[in-house]
């Protein structure tokens, strides 16, 4: 045996051993176990290893060769020949049904009516191209230390400084944790609060994914609905007194876009102070309000230190940065640090210290500006194209949602409209209890350029009306 390679040879059988050698490896490089240029133990070392003679494995050796699979030279010994049409082992699908597969149809593109990416035509990827890689030079012609693992200090002072600006937080840059993303922020905060077996308030309906997160970090999930002044606060208080934690979208409830109303606001926030309950705020659209001026923050509010604020750049940027932040309460710092130090450090320096030139030289402000006329734009066009075919039709952050009849597979329709190149997201999936899921379907503003939305919503009507029958006018 070699690497990952195993000869298993039958001495007793009539096929010779060295044609057995030739099979075994033959086999081993067309199913792809050896990679094309895959180094081979010379024919004396293999022979030494399988207890043959080395005339045996040199001829299989020679066989090999004469048929091409192999390379063999004195500078670099025998290795695989490189061969286009090799098989590659192709990895197993999720299971039918997980939790897996539904993640990566979720996030497969990219394609029209796409939820959680932005535009690409508006992100400057050149001049954060260019920073990124001034800062790939500076980091290795600079001492090899390991990094901070909160992250970047200048990239932490930027956040902290354009929060205060935007979102009305008044944070230092210590409390600032750099992370990659939102999820890896939340699976950061999971960790420091410890919070397992206990009841956590989520949003119904909510983010799949962060629902998901709750329940690997062991967890109770509490459904508290939603309505037009954000998750209802009353009904927690009355279904799920003795949670430990709420997870919320106050800005724009994810996915309806409802505002959480500022009594509400006040009474959630009076309830965590009392009782000592943590509050994570995801700030998931951050400014990304396409009418009027976002609302503050809810850890603006704070003034007992129970809100933990969580954001990342994925929508307003990209999310191929990976790369997200944490505001941790006074009283969470130390914790954070230790987490972040042994478990979950900063992502790489160079990406950090090339957003926090962009934030500082004011590119993001004037990015966010021509970003949010672009998707105000098409959200327009987009909703006048949905209403003329659609009576259920409203704006939801940064989502048109087209509703569906109930008895609808919202699922089966956006699996049909994937070979389409069109990805809108089923709201079903976004509901913890089917008994009270709605259906519908989730088109992406910021992925739906105006030039073929008129296209677009044609197919997607006539697979509606295709699958599920008409849909009200």
């Amino acid at each position: 045996m070699t690497g990952p390679l195993r000869l298993e040879l039958d001495r007793s059988a009539k096929t010779p051993l060295a044609e057995q050698i030739r099979r075994g490896i033959g086999a081993a490089i067309e199913t792809g176990v050896l990679a094309p240029g895959a180094r081979l133990p010379s024919w004396q070392d293999l022979a030494a290893q399988l207890g043959v003679a080395r005339g045996t494995v040199r001829a299989a050796y020679e066989m090999l060769s004469s048929a091409q699979l192999i390379v063999a030279s004195r500078a670099r010994g025998t290795h695989v020949a490189d061969r286009p049409s090799f098989a590659a082992v192709q990895e197993e699908a999720p299971d039918p049904g997980s939790f897996m597969e539904t993640y990566q149809e979720l996030i497969a593109g990219p394609a029209t009516f796409q939820m959680g990416v932005p535009a690409q035509a508006t992100f400057p990827a050149k001049l954060f191209s260019r920073l990124h890689t001034q800062a790939v030079r500076a980091g290795m012609s600079a001492p090899a230390l390991y990094p901070d693992p909160r992250g970047e200090l200048e990239l932490r002072r930027e956040i902290a400084a354009y929060l205060a600006l935007a979102r009305g937080i008044a944070c230092t840059a210590s409390q600032v944790f750099i992370t990659g993303g939102f999820s890896s922020g939340l699976g950061l905060t999971l960790h420091v609060l410890g919070l397992e077996q206990k009841k956590v308030w989520m949003e119904e309906p909510g983010f799949p994914f962060t629902r998901h997160g709750l329940e690997l970090a062991r967890m109770s999930i509490a459904p508290i609905p939603v309505d037009a002044d954000g998750i209802d606060v009353g009904y927690g208080l009355e279904h799920a007194p003795d949670a430990a934690l709420a997870v919320v979208t106050p800005g724009q409830q994810a996915p309806l876009g409802f505002t959480l109303s500022l009594a509400r606001r006040a009474r959630l926030l009076d309830w965590a102070a009392q009782e000592r309950v943590w509050v994570i705020e995801d700030d998931y659209l951050s400014e990304l309000q396409l009418k009027g001026r976002a609302t503050p923050a809810l850890a603006s509010l704070d003034r007992a230190g129970r809100v933990i604020h969580i954001g990342s750049f994925s929508k307003t940027l990209t999310p191929a940065l990976r790369l997200g932040f944490v505001v941790a309460p006074p009283s969470l710092m130390p914790r954070f640090a230790e987490i972040a130090a042994c478990l979950a450090p900063a992502p790489a320096p160079p990406v950090q210290l090339a957003t926090a030139e962009f934030i500082r030289d004011g590119h993001h402000l004037r990015h966010l500006r021509r970003t949010k006329r672009v998707y105000a734009a098409q959200g327009e066009a987009l909703l006048k194209c949905l209403r003329a075919r659609a009576k259920d039709v409203t704006i939801g952050g940064l989502a048109a949602i087209l509703r569906l009849p109930d008895e609808t597979s919202d699922l089966s329709i956006a699996r049909e409209l994937a070979s389409f190149g069109l990805a809108p997201t089923p709201l079903s999936l976004w509901y913890a209890s089917s008994a009270s899921a709605r259906s519908g379907l989730m088109l992406g503003i910021a992925t739906s350029p105006q030039k073929r939305i008129e296209a677009s919503c044609d197919r997607l009507f006539n697979v509606i009306d295709r699958l599920a029958g008409h849909v009200p006018a």
